[in-house]
């Protein structure tokens, strides 16, 4: 049986993206994402839930969410899912945190980008090449505008 580990999520980021930079000099951010989900229960009542999710981008897609993107700003996230773990080094226990490692990203609307166009990068994999995967519902680019 094959397996596959994708994952699209809509949110807002949480907080700036942080930059670093690898001994081998490869960029790495980490940002995080609040996704709401509203709905309203049998009796009438409005319920929101909110889920926060550690997402973590390599190379030049690190550098860009690094410079335009900023806390409360609206981003489509394409990954995978990473299991991280390690030993805590107060208690000596094993400690483990689900997040996503981003494999593409697209701006999305919002107060921070009114005044800019669309904006969306594709990770460039090693290998053979991918074929273009298909817009998310809502992006508009430059090239599909007819005036």
């Amino acid at each position: 049986m094959s397996n596959y580990n994708r994952c699209v999520l809509v949110g807002h980021l949480t907080r700036d993206p942080e930059l670093k930079h690898t001994p081998k000099g490869t960029a790495v951010a980490r940002l995080g994402l609040a996704i709401n989900r509203n709905w309203t229960t049998e009796s009438g009542e409005k319920r929101e839930e909110v889920t926060f999710v550690d997402v973590t981008a390599f190379g030049k897609q690190a550098e860009v969410l690094a410079q335009y993107l900023r806390k409360g700003r609206s981003v489509l996230i394409e990954g995978r899912l990473n299991l991280e773990t390690w030993d805590d080094k107060t208690t000596g226990q094993k400690k483990s945190k689900l997040g996503v490692v981003m494999e593409s990203f697209s701006f999305l609307g919002g107060a921070a980008s009114e005044n800019k166009p669309a904006e969306t990068a594709r990770a460039s994999a090693p290998g053979p090449s991918r074929a273009a995967a298909p817009k998310p519902a809502g992006v508009v680019e430059q090239d599909d505008i007819p005036f």
